[in-house]
């Protein structure tokens, strides 16, 4: 018995076709827009690769790149097919493709939900990406002379003035590495001699940040170095003063900044859809007694059988393949031993 039987006459079955028709216009734009997302998406994780621990991260925006040019390319045919449906006659052209595509829409579709599942889970992953990548991106702050990291100081320092946040977790992170270079350091001098003397790995260690940390909308010039020493400036203190720095770690702000656009993204995959509409098209037309009489009455349905038949239909055509590829597999060896046997029964 078919599954959701609705009847249609040619009044409902043209509305029917349009209404699907425009559905299907309309994903087309949505994958250009999926495509278009994930374009950007791929930019902006170019844009600052050198914070990123791997390249994996680019999986995602590639993923959304193929899905939406197929998107385009599968709703652009079904649209054409709708179009097409308006007139029965012509629709003919189309029986012996649109089984195929409808199946190769569902398969789409399953595809379109993980991907969709993928822009809201690949936010963990991200996560511990953005924090390996932004400790690597701090050690290396201070080789602006150093071919390869030359420019980590200039993308730090945009970075969290764009994203007004300062260090990985917070802006003490700048406390526990050297982010001056050796080149600008007096090393003749007493205090580089003491602080580079006091660290285990000789490095020079401060309670400052770079100016990049620096809140604009602070009434107080900026306090940038000695952050904790509440005597080298005048009515300050550090435990009860609201700091001029920015307090949001970085790797906070890129999550909830790359997290959005997934979030986004992954809403979006799920509008793409439209097979249901598509097949009731195609039954209700197929099902019509003279394809010449178009104002006569047809059933459109959403399966030819219902859920458990359909199934079990699928089960048994995929266990019939699989024993055609054994018998194939077998070949001349399981001939020769079927008659072997045979020969050695009769004598």
């Amino acid at each position: 018995m078919a599954l959701m039987v609705v009847k249609f006459d040619l009044k409902k079955r043209v509305k029917l076709a349009q209404t699907v028709w425009f559905m299907y216009w309309f994903a087309v734009l949505a994958g250009i827009l999926l495509l278009s997302l994930g374009l950007f998406f791929k930019i902006e994780l170019r844009k600052r690769s050198e914070l990123m621990d791997n390249n994996e991260s680019h999986f995602l925006p590639n993923l959304l790149i193929i899905m939406g040019l197929i998107a385009c390319g599968i709703n652009a045919f079904g649209g054409k097919v709708c179009y097409d449906s308006l007139d029965p006659l012509k629709f003919v052209k189309w029986k012996t493709v649109l089984k195929p595509f409808l199946v190769f829409c569902v398969v789409f579709n399953a595809l379109l939900l993980v991907t969709a599942l993928f822009c809201f889970v690949m936010r963990i992953p991200l996560q511990f990406t953005l924090a390996e990548g932004l400790k690597n991106g701090m050690k290396y702050y201070k080789d602006s002379d150093t071919p390869g990291r030359c420019y980590m100081k200039r993308t730090l320092d945009l970075m969290q003035m764009e994203f007004r946040c300062c260090g990985n977790d917070n802006y003490r992170d700048w406390f526990e590495i050297q982010w001056v270079s050796n080149r600008y350091l007096d090393f003749s001098a007493k205090e580089v001699k003491d602080r580079i003397g006091s660290n285990v790995d000789g490095q020079y260690l401060m309670d400052g940040v770079p100016f990049s940390c620096c809140n604009p909308g602070s009434p107080r010039p900026c306090i940038q170095q000695q952050m904790t020493n509440n005597s080298a400036h005048y009515s300050y203190d550090h435990y009860t003063e609201e700091l001029n720095v920015w307090k949001r770690g970085c790797r906070d702000a890129l999550l909830s900044y790359y997290g959005g656009i997934m979030n986004t993204i992954g809403a979006l995959v799920v509008l793409i859809s439209v097979t249901v509409g598509l097949q009731y098209v195609q039954s209700s037309l197929s099902s019509l007694a003279n394809p010449e009489d178009v104002e006569s009455e047809s059933e459109g349905f959403l399966l030819e059988k219902s859920v458990k038949e359909t199934f079990t239909d699928i089960m048994t055509k995929m266990k019939t393949m699989g024993k055609g590829v054994k018998v194939e597999e077998g070949g001349e060896e399981g001939i020769a031993t079927v008659t072997t046997f045979c020969t050695r029964f009769v004598l």
